[in-house]
């Protein structure tokens, strides 16, 4: 059942990114969804014990978390452009590399946690050992914005438990 879900689900994107609906890209995009959907299936909804309306809930949330982490990565655009650009500012640039220890059980969270902070301007994640994420910022207040509201927010999104 959730291979059938990954493979709409995967199909559905092909087509909105895709664009084109004749038979060739559509047969294209069957084929793709397959494939990455034989391959993958299993990393998607790990947690199988979840009902559709826990889904959909959780697909709510993220998207409110993606539209806060959209509003992060504007606020560390406008810090590094600061940093690039102003001479005053170039004091503040003092790379660092920050052993961040994450409460989040599943991997899965532990990757979106890790890419949400590589999105951000700043901030790399180099390293993921277990629970400790090595995250490289380029200045101290990208190092502080790693407060723990991203984790917080990614934990509301896959370990809530459901009510």
């Amino acid at each position: 059942m959730y291979s059938i879900l990954v493979f709409i689900l995967l199909f559905s994107i092909w087509i909105v990114f895709s664009g084109k609906f004749d038979l060739f890209h559509l047969i294209l995009g069957v084929f793709s969804a397959s494939f990455v959907t034989y391959f993958s299936s299993d990393l998607y909804f790990t947690d199988r014990t979840i009902g559709f309306g826990a889904r959909i809930g959780q697909l709510f949330r993220f998207c409110r978390y993606l539209v806060w982490l959209l509003y992060e990565i504007f606020l560390a655009n406008l810090h590094v452009l600061k940093l690039a650009l102003w001479p005053k500012s170039f004091p503040e640039i003092d790379p660092t590399i920050i052993r961040l220890k994450t409460e989040l059980r599943s991997n899965y969270a532990r990757y979106v946690l890790a890419n949400s902070i590589t999105l951000t301007p700043g901030t790399v994640t180099l390293n993921i050992v277990e629970d400790t994420l090595f995250v490289h910022a380029i200045s101290r207040k990208a190092a502080a914005s790693l407060d723990g509201e991203m984790e917080r927010r990614i934990k509301d999104v896959f370990e809530r438990p459901e009510r």
